[in-house]
């Protein structure tokens, strides 16, 4: 199978939001579609915090991605008449630059000497990429959960950058539950042993602390409605209970148990960290004299699609109400679409039916 995955040579040296360059830094990304020769069909991609540049399979590689049922030849983002750009954000470790990557000026991972991570610094390298395409202006900028805060940074910091823009389950700045729940999730991780500081190799790996961190964010990007709908109070059977007095005990336990296990070794802690903080340090607010209408006033696109969940506890449909309120005030012709799905946060990549119909709709018309 041949390596689809691309890469994007940043400018050198890349200069951070919050102070601190990096040098021969690069962005992952992958392509479907042609692009016109106009350049004017681009729509790009901001994902959330884990997910890769592997957004839908191709010819060259046929695994299915993480947004497989919305991207290609007669879905809802058509490849036949768009050119679908997916980046993996910097300071991921799914091909970007990032904690842990390899510092060019000691030959060593970066770790902690990464420099402070910011949305705005993911928004930045993303325009650069679509700027290294010969992309002047997008069709449409998507950008879903974390990605949504970058998108929202990309407009502003870029103006006349992007025609139109779907929003998805995201937030004009990070909310109090949104922020312990993270802040939570990095605690688990520092507090591991085989942490030690950043300083771990696969030999002493901070393993708990990321099972941890993930059980509590997938419990958080479900409802209450769902998880009671799927395990109920359905207790495990006797062979399959641990020999521990306060070892699992009911399916809902197992389930995470199995989730976790399969993600700590999947993605970087110090990775999941700077991303983590970067979505609590990002508001809108910055830019608007402490409001956050205000700030959301200074970004002009055309059109706009805001699409929430009812039952997302993390990006809360008050929020999406409120990036629908900000840009319909800036002059954009904004839908505003609340879905009532018992999926919570990950609506967005079970429930793409419905989603599918929104986004479709709405390209359609573009």
């Amino acid at each position: 199978m041949a390596d689809v995955r691309r890469y994007f040579d940043l400018p050198s040296p890349f200069a951070m939001k919050r102070g601190g360059r990096l040098h021969r830094a690069r962005l992952a990304y992958e392509t479907w579609g042609t692009l016109t020769p106009a350049r004017d069909n681009a729509v790009l991609i901001l994902t959330g915090l884990s997910p890769s540049a592997h957004a839908a399979s191709s010819a060259d590689d046929p695994s299915p991605g993480w947004w497989e049922a919305i991207i290609g030849p007669g879905k809802a983002l058509d490849t036949r008449r768009w050119f679908v750009i997916c980046v993996n954000a910097l300071g991921s470790c799914k091909g970007s630059t990032g904690p842990a990557s390899i510092d060019p000026a000691t030959g060593a991972p970066y770790r902690l000497d990464f420099p402070e991570l910011a949305l705005e610094d993911v928004a930045n390298a993303a325009h650069a990429l679509a700027q290294g395409l010969g992309i002047e202006r997008l069709a449409c900028l998507i950008g879903c959960s974390m990605g949504g805060m970058a998108a929202l940074g990309y407009m502003l910091l870029h103006p006349g950058s992007v025609r139109a823009h779907i929003s998805i389950s995201t937030a004009p700045q990070a909310q109090p539950f949104a922020i312990a729940i993270r802040s939570l999730q990095r605690e688990a991780i520092r507090l591991d042993p085989n942490w030690n500081e950043g300083r771990y190799d696969d030999a002493h790996y901070p393993e708990h602390g990321m099972q941890i961190a993930r059980k509590l964010g997938v419990i958080t990007y479900r409802s209450a409605i769902e998880w009671h709908g799927r395990f109920g109070r359905i207790r495990l059977d006797a062979e399959h209970r641990e020999d521990d007095p306060f070892g699992f005990e009911f399916q809902i336990e197992s389930y995470l148990e199995g989730h976790a296990r399969r993600f700590a070794r999947s993605y970087d802690p110090n990775s999941y960290l700077y991303l983590s903080r970067a979505s609590d340090w990002f508001d809108m607010a910055e830019y608007g004299a402490g409001d956050v209408l205000a700030g959301l006033r200074r970004i002009h696109v055309e059109r706009a699609l805001v699409i929430g969940v009812d039952t997302d506890i993390l990006f809360p449909l008050q929020q999406q109400q409120q990036i629908a309120d900000g840009l319909t005030a800036s002059g954009a012709t904004v839908e505003f679409v609340a879905l009532d799905s018992p999926q919570g946060h990950d609506a967005f990549l079970v429930d793409t039916e419905r989603f599918g119909a929104a986004i479709a709709r709405f390209m359609a018309a573009g």
